[in-house]
């Protein structure tokens, strides 16, 4: 007999193997029409996979997220089977599923155009129509190789030659359409119904700019058409709030080509900046961080002894200069270390926490860079915490309730916690790897929050904290982060004289709160849709008069407003006042204030919010009040 363990806990028993479909079948019939895949002891197999032992079991279909990778990934499928249907000289190469999506190169003759696109979606639900059985069935790596070539697909043969030679592959045939692929699949096509072809792109083979260029097509897939809709107006929304686009429209910044990657701040994005850099200043001083200032370039010696030149200089711009080699900082935690290295320090030191709204640079890719949002140069609201073992969890108490309330007043309330782990390529020892992430295991448990673990994600010399805030339009962005560093305290030697007068490292944390201060600014204008809260808005009011019989009065109404530290522009120019009133409408302001003769006569002036409200007339010192609690 064979028993199953279903996710509730209840067990089945069957005389014989029997197939994850099977058992979905013993259960109903609707579970049955419904399975997608299965979880057999924690792996995600196809509904065709025989179970020939006692093990869990539980059915994926499409309300489980393991269900939306599988419909996504048969999509990419489906994409390549309609590709190849239409264009048979067209080679597949690669078909991941990403966030939200899917996509799959081709190499062919020329790049689709959208009627393509057009031709190949409308092939795909030809195809889905059919509902035609997807198999299983497995090669050894030359039995693949040799199908491949057979059938003129050098990319996939290509990929397959880089595999061990012992090791058995598996293939999933469609109809006319096989592929190489670890799986699972959904059973067959008719289970693929509601998808989108988004966009073409072009591609290096293997990421290589030296390979030939192959057509990236991007689509998505839903279970459900209104999960589809839902998604494209999402899209659409997001087109609207491209932190480029307004960027341009409220004359924030420019990029240009002669520095790429690299940010020109304009007056009123300067303002922007400053705005949030000076909040985040104010917080940290509360919080008994002191600040300071590190190099920009610093010898390679130091950028080999910290472990970042073996395992970052990729990433990293270099130069010379008589004779020796340096490397502009892409971060700044060997430079913090230098300062607490500065002076001998005591227990009664600790914690030191040293802060530093530091420039980097790194070499990202030309292809990868994306507005704000991914550049070469960028500027962190970084800092390092330097304590004693017994000071570790108080000391990330106090981060995370500071990064929680920073996020409140920047206007995000959905904050999720996540705890990357280990990756691949890193330092230190496996018995210190384990320590480190207990101790942030601990640190979470005492900040009394719920996290997702994400193994391989870690820094390469030591666990992460990230904090991911999610904006009016439901996307989520990691920006604030607490990593615990074991390796750089070994590596650069940063002691206290402890209790009993023996030499001691320290605990070494990295943390910041909105992490690169370009990408939380691009964020803020895509959340905000450039319409910024008062406190933030580079400016905050303006006055307007009607005629030149108001411009004095306008003068003392600003100035009574700049003095009260308002960030305040007049417009007198000798246009119609619904002209004026247009105009900054169009650049968002929060408030407009315009006086005639009777609100000068008055002493008052006449308030409109942006949402085009008339807030009616009121004195200078009745506006201020009325302000208050819109200012942090």
């Amino acid at each position: 007999m064979i028993a199953i363990t279903l996710p509730d806990g209840s067990k089945r028993e069957f005389e014989s193997p029997i197939s994850v479909h099977g058992v979905a079948a013993s259960i109903g019939a609707g579970l049955a029409r419904a399975a997608l895949a299965g979880k057999v002891d924690g792996k995600l197999v196809d509904t065709s996979f025989v179970i020939n032992h006692d093990a869990s079991l539980a059915i994926v279909t499409d309300k489980d997220a393991d269900g939306l990778d599988v419909i996504r990934h048969s999509t990419a499928h489906l994409l390549a089977y309609a590709v190849k249907s239409l264009f048979p000289d067209a080679q597949v190469t690669i078909g991941p599923v990403i966030d939200e999506g899917f996509y799959y190169d081709f190499s062919y003759s020329r790049p689709f155009t959208p009627e393509d696109l057009a031709a190949i979606e409308k092939k795909m639900a030809e195809l889905a129509k059919q509902d035609i059985p997807v198999e299983r069935y497995e090669l050894s790596r030359d039995e693949a190789v040799a199908y491949f070539k057979g059938i003129g697909e050098k990319y996939k043969a290509e990929i397959i030659e880089s595999i061990p030679a012992d090791q058995t592959l598996s293939l999933y045939r469609e109809g006319d359409f096989t592929d190489l692929c670890r799986g699972p699949h959904v059973p067959s096509t008719g289970k693929l119904k509601v998808f989108k072809l988004m966009k073409v792109a072009g591609a290096y083979w293997r990421g290589d700019s030296k390979n030939e260029m192959l057509t990236r097509v991007y689509g998505t897939a839903w279970a459900k058409k209104e999960d589809l809709d839902a998604y494209l107006h999402r899209l659409e929304e997001a087109e609207k709030r491209d932190h480029r686009k307004i960027g341009k429209a409220l004359d924030l910044f420019h990029m240009q080509e002669e520095a790429p990657g690299m940010v020109f701040w304009h007056p009123k994005g300067w303002q922007l900046w400053q705005s949030i850099e000076q909040y985040m200043r104010r917080r940290l001083g509360v919080a008994g961080y002191q600040e300071v200032r590190t190099p920009q370039m610093m010898d390679r010696v130091l950028w080999e002894r910290s472990g970042h030149w073996e395992n970052y200089h990729d990433n990293m711009f270099i130069t010379e200069s008589e004779k020796r080699v340096y490397a502009v900082k892409p971060m700044n935690c060997p430079g913090h270390v230098q300062i607490f290295n500065s002076d001998l320090r005591s227990y009664r030191d600790l914690p030191l926490r040293l802060a530093e709204f530091g420039a980097c640079h790194r070499n990202e890719p030309s292809g990868s860079l994306h507005g704000l949002m991914r550049v070469r140069g960028f500027t962190q609201d970084d800092a390092h915490i330097f304590c004693t073992p017994d000071q570790f969890i108080s000391e990330a108490i106090a981060f995370h309730q500071l990064a929680m309330s920073v996020y409140d007043d920047m206007g995000f309330t959905d904050v999720s916690i996540k705890l990357s782990l280990r990756p691949d390529k890193r330092a230190g020892s496996d018995e210190g790897w384990d320590n480190a992430e207990n101790g942030m295991r601990d640190a979470l448990r005492a900040c009394g929050v719920e996290w997702e673990e994400l193994p391989g994600e870690g820094a390469f010399y030591g666990p992460k904290v990230e904090y991911h805030i999610k904006d009016a339009i439901g996307r989520s962005w990691q920006c604030g982060t607490l990593q615990l560093d074991f390796v750089l305290p070994e590596r650069l030697g940063p002691e206290y004289v402890a209790e009993d007068n023996s030499r001691q490292r320290p605990i070494m944390l990295h943390r910041a709160i909105v992490g690169s201060m370009e990408r939380f600014l691009g964020i803020l204008i895509e959340n905000f849709a450039g319409s910024f809260p008062l406190w933030l808005a580079p400016t905050q009011l303006v006055v307007m008069n009607i005629s030149e019989a108001q411009a004095d009065y306008v003068a003392e109404v600003a100035q009574k407003l700049k003095a009260a530290g308002l960030r305040v522009q007049s417009d007198l120019r000798n246009e119609k006042i619904t002209y004026k009133i247009r105009e900054h409408s169009l650049q968002r302001l929060p408030y407009q204030l315009i006086v005639g003769d009777k609100e000068k006569a008055a002493g008052l002036v006449a308030v409109r919010s942006r949402s085009g409200e008339d807030l009616g007339q009121m004195t200078v010192e009745a506006l201020l009040e009325r302000l208050k609690p819109e200012l942090l």
